[in-house]
């Protein structure tokens, strides 16, 4: 491994051999994710060795219905409020080559630490992923994501991410 560096996608960015196993996800950083940042829709921050992409995470707004959360947070928001806001984690993924160096768990550090920023200008209640497989699950969990039991998707809430 060379000198590796993060920074948002753009055109340069060789990303035609990134492969970590899960199709979803090496389809949506090879030939969606440019699209996406260019509609606004997410952003997606990259992981480089070199110009090669072998890591990255995308990062949208988005809501979530109060009463998918447990009750001891749901019961802290008044009635009126049926969807609060959220940063949502739609994809983070690692190249299989560059597995087991801990670049997983440094990039969702750092995409808590982009969102905490956010939510010093906006309001945010909570970061939520909605994990692809058991093996994303206890990945999120091990970063103090907890399940939401009617949606399957987790949370971390901001106050969570100030203290980590």
């Amino acid at each position: 491994m060379s000198k590796m560096k993060i920074e948002a996608l753009n055109k340069s960015h060789d990303k035609k051999d990134f492969c970590c196993g899960k199709s979803l996800l090496d389809n949506y950083i090879r030939s969606q994710a440019s699209q996406d940042v260019k509609r606004q829709l997410s952003t997606c921050t990259v992981l480089l060795d070199e110009n090669r992409v072998v890591g990255y995470f995308t990062l949208s707004s988005s809501s979530i219905e109060k009463d998918s959360l447990p009750t001891n947070l749901s019961k802290n928001f008044p009635p009126a409020y049926t969807e609060l806001p959220c940063i949502l984690l739609g994809r983070l993924a690692i190249d299989k080559a560059y597995r087991g160096k801990g670049l997983g768990g440094m990039l969702l550090v750092y995409a808590l630490k982009k969102s905490l920023e956010i939510s010093s200008q906006i309001g945010v209640l909570c970061v939520i992923v909605d994990p692809i497989d058991e093996e994303a699950e206890h990945f999120y969990r091990a970063y103090g994501f907890i399940l939401l039991p009617t949606s399957g998707k987790m949370m971390i809430s901001i106050k969570t991410i100030e203290g980590l």
